[in-house]
């Protein structure tokens, strides 16, 4: 497994990351064996589109600190930006943001992400990412809460999803200070430019090089998934620097 030791630094110095997908329900032992198939620097896991528990969201970051991998969380909608400190208390250390076209909801993100004086996320939580180094999770007394504070606003990682064309247009707005990566929803971006018989782009690929050329000169990233070394290896020439891969790869 690849050194996480901080995640957000590498992301920002554009290293190669690599992530994998797998389900909140998994056991400790499933999520062992499906890290023991690849060198990942992260597991990522959905709310948008499966059920959710929050309790198996608690426990499958719990197995995920044991093993030493961060967890990126997919909250289930856009309009749920303002729950982003609640799910962070349950132990993810990166949280995606679905459909994001606004730079009001960007706002929002970052504002329930980082800790004062970034942000105004709330300080509570025992089952929070890496707390354990800052005092006992079940004595709050004993919580260096400014320490704990500095740590996430330096290690967090936060992601916003572009699914529409007027999204990929706006990225570079979109980018605001806080934001790590700027991922894509492919599926749904192209609804978006099958609605528009005028659009700029007619391939998701023209709209991962124009977001690239606005993001060249920025630490921001870009973030995609993978479901074949061909589709892997193509991205990386383009200059995708986090992609989220199948198992195996």
């Amino acid at each position: 497994m690849a050194d996480t030791a901080n995640l957000k630094e590498r992301i920002h110095r554009g290293e190669l990351i690599f992530g994998v997908g797998a389900l909140l329900y998994f056991s400790r032992s499933q999520l062992e064996d499906l890290l023991g198939q690849g060198d990942y620097d992260f597991v990522y896991v959905d709310s948008q589109h499966v059920g959710l528990c929050e309790i198996d969201l608690e426990n499958f970051c719990g197995h995920a600190a044991s093993l030493g991998i961060p967890v990126q969380f997919r909250i289930p909608h856009t309009r749920h930006t303002y729950m982003t400190g609640r799910y962070l208390d349950l132990g993810p250390t990166g949280i995606m943001v679905p459909e994001v076209e606004d730079v009001a909801v960007v706002d929002e993100a970052v504002k329930y992400f980082y800790y004062p004086q970034i942000g105004r996320r709330s300080s509570g939580g025992v089952a929070r990412r890496n707390l354990s180094a800052f005092g006992e999770p079940t004595d709050p007394g004993s919580i260096d809460r400014l320490a704990y504070a500095d740590w996430w606003n330096s290690n967090g990682f936060l992601t916003i999803q572009l699914e529409s064309v007027e999204a990929v247009i706006n990225a570079r707005k979109l980018a605001k200070p806080g934001i790590d990566l700027l991922a894509f929803g492919p599926n749904d971006l192209r609804f978006s430019m099958e609605s528009l018989p005028h659009s700029p782009f007619k391939t998701v690929d023209e709209c991962i090089r124009h977001v690239l050329e606005q993001m060249k000169d920025s630490t921001v990233q870009v973030s995609l998934g993978a479901t074949s070394e061909e589709e892997r290896d193509k991205y990386l020439e383009m200059g995708v620097t986090v992609l989220q891969v199948a198992p195996g790869m």
